[in-house]
């Protein structure tokens, strides 16, 4: 072979040696990768919603007073469930009743004869004392903390010396009923 063939022969070896080194070197980011940039937003807003599935959501409490033993005695119904509420701030929950009285008819016995109270299953916080049902909106959650699908549990009680009284006790026969409101507020 002659000199000359094989000096162009290493010559092009050596520049495509060259060629190839720097684009490792040089010329890879810009050929074979590329970066975008973009922005995610969370746009958030505040939430307030009392589950339709929960149980207060249309749902009944029902105090039989069948014998002596009945009206002699303390009557305590446990709703589990009662309210699943979701909230994105801290919270107070209301509740009054929607008349004066449990009706039946020209019947009546007066609603203070009701106790509300959280049940120690509940998931929902905050500082809860017992109510005696009225007109007026009471507080029966005050700070209750915010959070998802958070269950409230409910005592309805009817004490015995109310049960035993003549607010109860010698009244017609019968179905004595009034609803209830619970209203969840932002703080």
């Amino acid at each position: 072979m002659n000199t000359y063939l094989l000096f162009h022969y290493f010559r092009r070896i050596a520049i495509l040696i060259a060629f190839t080194v720097s684009l490792v070197l040089f010329g890879t980011n810009t050929i074979w990768a590329q970066n975008a940039t973009t922005t995610i937003n969370l746009v958030l807003a505040d939430v307030i919603s009392i589950d339709p599935g929960s149980a207060a959501n249309n749902g009944s409490v029902d105090f039989h007073y069948e014998n002596v033993n009945d009206y002699n005695s303390e009557k305590t119904t446990t709703i589990p469930n009662s309210l699943i509420i979701t909230f994105s701030k801290p919270f107070d929950l209301k509740v009054k009743a929607n008349g004066e009285n449990f009706e039946n008819g020209s019947n009546s016995i007066p609603v203070d004869v009701l106790t509300i109270k959280r049940n120690e299953s509940s998931q929902i916080t905050g500082t809860s004392s017992p109510i005696i049902l009225s007109t007026q909106d009471q507080v029966l959650i005050s700070g209750a903390d915010r959070g998802s699908k958070l269950n409230l549990d409910l005592d309805y009680i009817i004490p015995q010396a109310r049960s035993s009284s003549v607010d109860i006790l010698g009244k017609p026969a019968g179905h004595y009923s009034q609803k209830i409101t619970y209203t969840a507020t932002a703080l």
